[in-house]
């Protein structure tokens, strides 16, 4: 049943902290997403879509990209994981971090930089580990995290500064210092 609406097209018309609405044959739709702020109100948005049917009602969850949508299914997968559970954690990581680290059974990043309990980061382990093949992600935001909160950082302020490095700065080294330049 969900594989009902997988794309949609339009004008934003909104966008709050945790959904946008988009303008779509004259209806508003509203969206859930990981970053619902990367929109900008009065532009075209295509997203690639996940509609969940549930006794109450209908929500649509929209992703930048196919690829990312595929992953919020993957974490579906996993027992005890629904839409709002795997929304949360993309909410706090890449994707392409999370494959990473899962590809390399990193249970540091799940625990410290996602938030995810231990037994819920096993679980993740476990499940997707044998269906994400090999990605790069070489453990340093784990390092990273335990520096910024050695340097007084809460955890919430940490993990939300490592989520302001693109991906594309790598290396512990450079990694803490865009960490540390994103707060200022």
């Amino acid at each position: 049943m969900s594989g009902m609406i997988r794309q949609i097209r339009g004008k934003v018309l909104s966008t709050g902290p945790v959904s946008a609405v988009i303008e779509v044959a004259g209806f508003g739709v509203e969206v859930r997403m990981s970053a619902p702020s990367a929109l900008s109100v009065g532009s075209e948005a295509n997203l690639a879509t996940y509609l969940a049917i549930k006794q109450d009602g209908m929500e649509l969850y929209g992703f930048p990209d196919a690829a990312d949508r595929d992953f919020f299914e993957l974490m579906m997968s996993i027992p005890g994981v629904g839409p709002k559970t795997a929304l949360s954690v993309l909410r706090r990581s890449t994707r392409e971090a999370l494959e990473g680290a899962i590809s390399k059974r990193d249970l540091a990043y799940l625990t410290k930089v996602v938030g995810l309990g231990k037994k819920s980061a096993e679980k993740m382990l476990v499940e997707l580990a044998d269906k994400i093949g090999p990605r790069s992600h070489d453990n340093a935001d784990g390092e990273v995290f335990d520096t910024l909160v050695a340097l007084g950082y809460t955890e919430r302020e940490a993990r939300k500064a490592l989520q302001a490095v693109p991906e594309h700065i790598v290396g512990k080294d450079q990694r803490l210092k865009a960490a540390l330049s994103s707060g200022n």
